[in-house]
C-alpha cells in the first residue's frame, strides 16, 4: 500500500482574520463616514456663521445709514428754512429799495441838518440848495441803492446755491425761486434808479436864479 500523505489540516484561523479584516473594514468606513459627516457639519457651521456675520454687517450698515439720515434731517430742514427765508428778505429789501425806508429817510435828514449848519452863516443861493437839498437826496439814493445791492446779491446766492451743493438733498419749492427772482428784478430796479438819482441824471438839481445886476 502506499503509505498516506499526511494532510495538512485548514486552519480555521483563516476565516476568521478574513471576518476580522471585514470588520476592520466596516470600522473604517464608519469612521471615514463620521469624518465626512462631521466636515460636513463643520462647513455648515462656517457658513451659518458667515451668513450671521454678514447679516449684521448689513444691519450696522442699515443702522449707520439710519443714524446718519436722522442727523442729517435737521440739517435739511433748517438749510430749506433758511434759503426760504433769504429768498423773502430779498424780495422784502427790493421794495425798500424803490418806496426807501427809515433808514433813508435818516441819512438825508442828518445832510439836512448839515446843509443848514454850513449854510447858517450865510452862503448864496446855490449853495444852500447843493448842501441843504442836493446832499439829503443823494444821501438817501445811496442808501436805497446800498439795499438794492444787498436784495440783488441775496436773491442771485439762493438761486444759485443748488449748483454748489446737493440739489438732490435740498431740492427748492418753486415759490422760493419766484420770490429770489423778484428780489433781483427789484435790487437791479432799485440799484439803477439810485445810481440815476445820486448823478441827477433823472431829476437834477434847481438852478439858482441869476443875482440881478447893480446897476438895474
Amino acid at each position: 500500500m502506499n503509505p498516506t500523505t499526511p494532510t495538512t489540516p485548514t486552519a480555521p484561523v483563516a476565516e476568521g482574520d478574513g471576518e476580522k479584516t471585514t470588520a476592520k473594514k466596516a470600522v473604517t468606513d464608519t469612521a471615514g463616514t463620521k469624518d465626512s459627516a462631521e466636515h460636513r457639519d463643520e462647513a455648515a457651521t462656517e457658513s451659518g456663521a458667515a451668513a450671521d456675520r454678514a447679516a449684521d454687517a448689513d444691519l450696522d450698515l442699515d443702522g449707520g445709514q439710519d443714524l446718519d439720515a436722522e442727523f442729517e434731517e435737521p440739517g435739511k430742514e433748517s438749510s430749506g428754512l433758511g434759503v426760504a427765508a433769504a429768498a423773502v428778505v430779498s424780495a422784502g429789501l427790493g421794495v425798500v429799495t424803490l418806496s426807501g425806508g427809515w433808514t433813508s429817510r435818516v441819512a438825508a435828514e442828518r445832510e439836512t441838518l448839515l446843509g443848514q449848519m454850513k449854510t447858517a452863516s450865510g452862503g448864496s443861493a446855490a449853495q444852500q440848495i447843493s448842501e441843504i437839498y442836493g446832499d439829503a437826496w443823494h444821501a438817501t439814493a445811496l442808501v436805497n441803492g446800498l439795499f438794492g445791492l444787498v436784495a440783488l446779491l441775496v436773491g442771485v446766492f439762493v438761486l444759485v446755491r443748488p449748483a454748489f451743493g446737493r440739489p438732490s438733498a435740498h431740492p427748492q419749492a418753486g415759490w422760493v425761486r419766484a420770490v429770489a427772482t423778484a428780489g433781483i428784478v427789484l435790487g437791479v430796479l432799485g440799484v439803477l434808479i439810485a445810481v440815476c438819482m445820486y448823478f441827477d441824471l433823472i431829476v437834477a438839481l434847481p438852478t439858482a436864479p441869476a443875482a440881478p445886476a447893480a446897476g438895474s
